[in-house]
């Protein structure tokens, strides 16, 4: 199987991130009014716990909408589809140093490790819009956490929005994609 070939069917199957970014941007928002309206301390544990539920919520959408739940046995990529997905959990380690130096660093680092974590989606799905989507993740923690240290859910709202946003422009990508192909 060819490299483009894997790709394209990651990034068919899991229509270019859009069920798992979805998921994962309702997760950010929830929690970001959660720590707004309610306490910082519950807004992490929603993030925290809401994030084991992104895959099994995901595969269930995907199975809801009709598709494949995962790529084809021979997908050699679907290996290290899952060895990216541990990537964040084991980095999230670092929160908890992270937000006992001050708590409101907690969103603009999760920004900054998720933007890390979107990094080998670029070759998973053969799809540049993960390096944008890792930029503005990157960047928004550190202009965040640079310049807006006071705020706990500045980046909550921010990480949020950009999930959204790119959950839509990975599911026209390949719809596009699918058209032209057809």
């Amino acid at each position: 199987m060819l490299v483009q070939d894997a790709q394209r069917g990651v990034r068919t199957v899991f229509v270019g991130g859009f069920w798992g970014q979805l998921v994962s941007s309702v997760i950010w928002l929830t929690s970001a009014a959660v720590g707004y309206w309610v306490t910082p301390r519950a807004a992490i544990l929603t993030i925290v716990f809401g994030g084991f539920f992104i895959f099994p919520i995901t595969v269930l959408l995907l199975r809801l909408s009709g598709g494949p739940t995962s790529p084809t046995k021979g997908n050699p990529l679907s290996s290290l589809g899952m060895q990216v997905a541990f990537t964040l959990p084991l980095g999230m380690l670092l929160l908890f140093p992270v937000t006992q130096l001050r708590l409101t660093l907690f969103f603009p680092a999760l920004m900054i490790l998720l933007g890390a974590h979107y990094l080998p989606f670029i070759f998973l799905y053969g799809m540049r819009m993960f390096a944008v989507l890792a930029a503005i993740l990157v960047g928004g923690g550190v202009i965040i956490a640079q310049y807006f240290p006071a705020s706990f859910t500045l980046g909550a709202w921010v990480g949020g929005l950009a999930l959204f946003v790119f959950a839509w422009i990975g599911r026209i990508a390949v719809h596009q994609e699918a058209s032209r192909n057809a």
